[in-house]
């Protein structure tokens, strides 16, 4: 699929807007506008830091994985699932990219306990197309969805 032909996945109406404003880059600490955020941020060890904080990897594997589920959800209630007990894990990787910047990775690991492989394989593929984490990284990073 070619970027022309590629489905149009922006928003037709901004429903919400969150606000955070970070203080110091990975070593500082991030709050949101409405005070519900309040942490510190600190480099993991595997990069040269203390760890003694949380990291922007693990704030998006949080919201990822978070969106992704709720995804799972509103595809599944669609369908007439009841998908309680399922769980989304998200794995976020970091390294260098070919461009002297750096690149991210997503692992998704999907349980629906309920389900069948090949229904539960459907739910994911659809929820995948709902998600605006999963729609905002497509051809941009690299997802690999695990179903467990």
């Amino acid at each position: 699929m070619t970027e022309e032909t590629a489905a149009d996945t922006r928003p037709t109406k901004i429903m919400y807007v969150a606000e955070a404003t970070a203080h110091g880059g990975r070593d500082g600490y991030v709050t949101s506008q409405d005070g519900q955020i309040e942490l510190r941020v600190a480099m993991p060890p595997a990069l040269g830091g203390d760890g003694n904080g949380t990291n922007p990897e693990q704030l998006f594997a949080a919201g990822y994985s978070s969106c992704f589920h709720n995804a799972l959800i509103l595809v599944g209630n669609r369908e007439g699932y009841d998908l309680t007990g399922s769980t989304v894990a998200a794995k976020v990787g970091i390294g260098p990219n070919r461009h002297r910047g750096y690149g991210l990775a997503v692992a998704l690991s999907v349980s629906l306990p309920v389900l069948d492989a090949d229904l539960a394989a459907k739910l994911v593929e659809a929820a995948h197309a709902v998600c605006p984490y999963s729609n905002a990284t497509r051809g941009n990073i690299d997802v690999t969805i695990l179903l467990g």
